[in-house]
């Protein structure tokens, strides 16, 4: 997922905050698919819990989003229009190897999508009707947790291995 001109507008900017909200909303979603498709014992305690913090840390980034897009004067896409594009079943392996394949996926994906978001923003020259160092902030704050998560998963892989 590349973004490759400058955001344009705060209608823009709502909806790329939308599909961060939606990115969140995926990781979510398959670290509880994951937890329902293996049990614990299956799981092991390592990655039960990684499994609880992404979901945890998907909630709150997804709270995060949502009210920055609450500030921006647009009119963003109902959040239950977001929620239909995450509604589908999501496949997976089910053995360890394709849970820590899948999680280090899902956080790549979302550290790159901030890091394209950031970079978007600081190319634009328009002034957004929030501000733009709050914004600049929050998405850095939040690009660096998903760092720490791709970083958490490759050590647990890695342990593995």
């Amino acid at each position: 997922m590349s973004l490759t001109y400058p955001v344009a507008s705060d209608h823009q900017l709502a909806r790329l905050l939308q599909i961060g909200m939606v990115l969140e909303e995926v990781v979510e979603a398959r670290a509880h698919k994951h937890y329902e498709t293996l049990d614990e014992d299956e799981l092991g305690e390592e990655i039960v819990e990684l499994l609880d913090h992404a979901a945890e840390e998907s909630e709150e980034h997804r709270k995060r989003l949502e009210a920055l897009v609450d500030e921006l004067d647009a009119d963003p896409v109902a959040y239950e229009e977001i929620e239909t594009l995450v509604a589908a079943r999501y496949e997976s392996d089910t053995d360890f190897d394709g849970v820590l394949y899948d999680q280090l996926c899902n956080e790549e994906t979302a550290y790159k999508f901030y890091d394209d978001l950031i970079e978007a923003v600081e190319q634009s020259d328009i002034e957004f009707s929030i501000d733009r160092d709050e914004l600049l902030a929050v998405l850095r704050d939040i690009r660096e947790e998903e760092k720490e998560g791709v970083e958490e998963v490759t050590d647990l892989m890695e342990e593995r291995a």
